[in-house]
């Protein structure tokens, strides 16, 4: 076993260690960002592919943190007419434990997302199930490779790899992360068996809300497909108190309790 492990570093970086401290600090650093004790937010969807016309859904999205690494979120759509009501209930629970549940109303079934399907698009986006998941630091390896740049703004780049191949479908994640405000600014997503990244998420257009720095634009692009998901919050509420029913079973075939929480 002892040699099995010191092959790992050179498969995947060659001469360097799959973590070292700096790297691991930082990870934890951005995991712990304050983002209140709960948000939520109008958001637009756009997708675009490379030679189709744009689509646009709108939804909101809301998020409780529950401590001890325990967090809710809940998307529900509400344009067009043909995806309304459709929400998306996620429990990340402490360590590789998560729950997801897709409400339909079309069908009036809610229908457990399996780990199995990580690697599928949720409603047809650019974002894989996996994307919407909660990622604890002790997850993954974290190497902290040196100091990068998005356009002229400065970052540090951080490569990151599951201890677990089998609990993503990814085999390796390049972030470079803003160092003053903790927030990724470029994600490359390395899917396995690929040696170059399939899909780039970004962020721009990040502000001070309520004191929590938010990110009201973000992309992700498939890079072998040109298709793109590009996501605008234009309105974001912290710490409104949100109940935990929101997050159940129950109120995900039901959102007339959330209305009075909307921003």
């Amino acid at each position: 076993m002892t040699a099995i492990l010191l092959i790992i570093p050179v498969v995947l970086f060659g001469a360097e260690p799959p973590s070292n401290p700096e790297g691991t600090a930082l990870a934890q650093a951005v995991y712990d960002r304050p983002n209140g004790d709960d948000f939520s937010a109008l958001v637009v969807m756009q997708l675009q592919g490379k030679e189709s016309s744009p689509r646009q859904r709108v939804l909101y999205s809301y998020a409780k943190e529950k401590g001890e690494k325990e967090r809710w979120t809940l998307m529900r759509f509400i344009q067009p007419d043909d995806i309304s009501g459709t929400g998306l209930l996620t429990q990340d629970h402490p360590g590789d434990e998560s729950d997801q549940w897709l409400y339909l109303p079309a069908l009036n079934k809610v229908r457990r997302i399996s780990s199995s399907r990580k690697g599928g698009r949720f409603v047809g986006s650019d974002f894989f199930y996996e994307d919407l998941l909660d990622r604890e630091v002790e997850m993954d390896y974290h190497y902290l490779q040196g100091k990068g740049a998005v356009g002229k703004v400065p970052c540090e780049i951080l490569i990151s790899t599951p201890r677990d191949p089998d609990n993503s479908v990814y085999s390796k994640r390049i972030s470079c992360i803003h160092r003053g405000i903790l927030v990724p600014l470029k994600v490359e997503l390395f899917e396995k068996g690929k040696d170059r990244p399939s899909k780039m998420l970004t962020a721009r257009r990040i502000k001070k809300i309520q004191g929590y720095w938010s990110i009201l634009e973000s992309t992700m692009y498939d890079l072998e497909s040109g298709h793109r998901t590009r996501l605008l919050t234009k309105k974001i509420k912290y710490n409104q108190g949100l109940p935990d029913r929101l997050f159940s079973r129950r109120d995900l075939t039901d959102d007339s309790n959330e209305k009075a929480y909307r921003p």
